[in-house]
């Protein structure tokens, strides 16, 4: 209620010092009217649409008392006074309008800024050079660069951003799907960097060219944090379940190497033997040293194996052949197998398509799911004592997938059992860490593809993965 009294009070010493400065000048209708004009629209912009209204009328009043032949009297009897009287009217009442329509516009952006500022979110505009024009209270938190600061400067100059990819890229799908998204990092003003998860939306203007562009973005650095130090304790696991599952095959490594030792001893002895006599028999040598030799790489290339298990760096992924990650695998539990009775059958497709993958990473998913199995048929009746590698071709959708199965006719699982299988530190193996399962599933996840269990019909269970052919 006050301000409305002020404003109207305001209004009133204005028009009166208009209309007495004017008076005293004798200056004409015309330039009076046009001085009218401009302090209507001063009220109107610092008033509301009722003044500049009433202040108008007042306008009206006063050029026709005051100005109009003849004076001091409200009748206007020349009729160009009188047009020039209902165009100032007329005039003033359109600039009113038009004020009043503006303020409320300007009013509605500034609430729309001010909700802008309630959010915890970095908001800010540019426009089609990239230059910021907008710049929240959000984006000050996190950057540190004052409004008045950012405004008016290159945003990826100021913000130092990193793009995952060329901007040239970046640009091109913004202009030709109006939006992206993405993560880029920024350098605060003290200089330490921030991951953000950013979202862009492409404004035009009435021809359809770019104008401005709305840059969303969430500080997600602890989280990002967070997920490398999570995939750092998976990677640390697994080493752990690796180490555990080449302990538990210590006995059959030890036998796998002593073969081809015992082998490469007999051989050199024979050959130590036959250069004795009188005349060597040279062509039982020259055999007995390339058995020697490819016992030799039998031996290096198991050791070579266990090494590249053991090791605590993955190795980038790379085209594999899963049957040569089946056959690798092969003989680091094929003595085991044995000394427990254990048939192995393997059924190789021809046609599996190759993948992207760490091939040591497969190896030990295999080895898992081999052992497992190994475990499940041991206290069977012999007959049972049965394991099937397959590996098999799937037609999706999206391309051809490769799939593994060990299939075993062991004690299988119960239904209660089937959601927990591929829980950490769930085991139903006496001293199990219970992590093979769950860091297997965390590697076929991570290679983009699935891990399941399904029970058999009659014994045992199936485990398969699965994952997407290379195209």
């Amino acid at each position: 209620m006050s301000r409305a009294v002020a404003q109207y009070l305001s209004g009133s010493i204005a028009f009166a010092v208009v209309t007495f400065v004017c008076f005293r000048l004798g200056l004409n209708l015309v330039m009076t009217a046009c001085l009218y004009l401009i302090v209507i629209v001063l009220l109107s912009l610092r008033g509301s649409f009722v003044l500049s209204v009433v202040f108008s009328l007042v306008g009206v009043g006063c050029l026709a008392y005051y100005f109009a032949p003849p004076d001091f009297s409200f009748r206007v009897s020349d009729p160009l006074d009188g047009a020039i009287v209902i165009v100032f009217l007329t005039t003033s009442a359109v600039v009113t309008h038009l004020v009043s329509r503006l303020r409320k516009s300007a009013e509605t952006l500034r609430e729309q800024a001010a909700l802008l500022d309630l959010t915890h979110d970095t908001v800010f505009v540019r426009d089609a050079n990239d230059v910021i024009t907008y710049w929240n209270r959000g984006a000050e938190e996190l950057y540190g660069w004052k409004r008045n600061e950012a405004v008016g400067k290159n945003s990826h100059d100021l913000n130092q951003t990193v793009f995952p990819a060329p901007l040239e890229d970046i640009t091109a799908e913004l202009i030709r799907t109006g939006r992206w998204e993405g993560e880029l990092i920024h350098t605060r003003r003290d200089g330490t960097k921030v991951v953000a998860a950013s979202r862009w939306s492409l404004q035009r203007d009435d021809q359809g060219r770019p104008a401005a562009t709305l840059e969303t973005n969430n500080d997600i650095t602890e989280r990002k944090r967070a997920e490398e130090a999570l995939q750092q304790t998976q990677a640390e696991l697994a080493h752990v379940t690796r180490v555990t599952t080449l302990g538990e095959l210590a006995a059959s490594i030890a036998h796998e190497i002593n073969q081809p030792l015992t082998a490469i001893i007999a051989d050199a002895n024979a050959c130590l033997h036959w250069l004795q006599a009188d005349r060597p028999d040279l062509d039982n040598v020259r055999e007995a040293l390339v058995a020697i030799v490819k016992d030799g790489d039998r031996t290096a290339e198991v050791i070579t194996r266990i090494r590249a298990l053991l090791s605590r760096s993955s190795v980038a992924y790379e085209p594999c052949d899963l049957a040569r990650v089946i056959r690798e695998v092969h003989p680091l539990f094929r003595p085991k197998l044995g000394r427990h009775g254990i048939t192995l059958d393997m059924s190789l497709a021809r046609d599996v398509p190759a993948v992207m993958g760490d091939r040591i990473q497969l190896q030990q998913v295999l080895l898992n799911l081999v052992m497992n199995a190994a475990e499940a048929v041991r206290e069977v009746p012999l007959q049972r004592r049965r394991l099937i590698v397959r590996s098999t071709v799937e037609d999706r959708d999206d391309g051809p997938w490769a799939v593994v199965a060990v299939e075993d006719a062991g004690i299988g699982f119960r239904e209660d059992e089937a959601a927990r299988l591929f829980e950490a530190f769930y085991t139903t193996k006496p001293g199990g860490l219970g992590m093979g399962l769950s860091i297997s599933r965390s590697i076929i996840d991570d290679h983009r593809g699935r891990l399941w269990a399904t029970a058999n019909p009659g014994y045992g269970a199936t485990f398969h993965f699965a994952l997407p052919g290379i195209r």
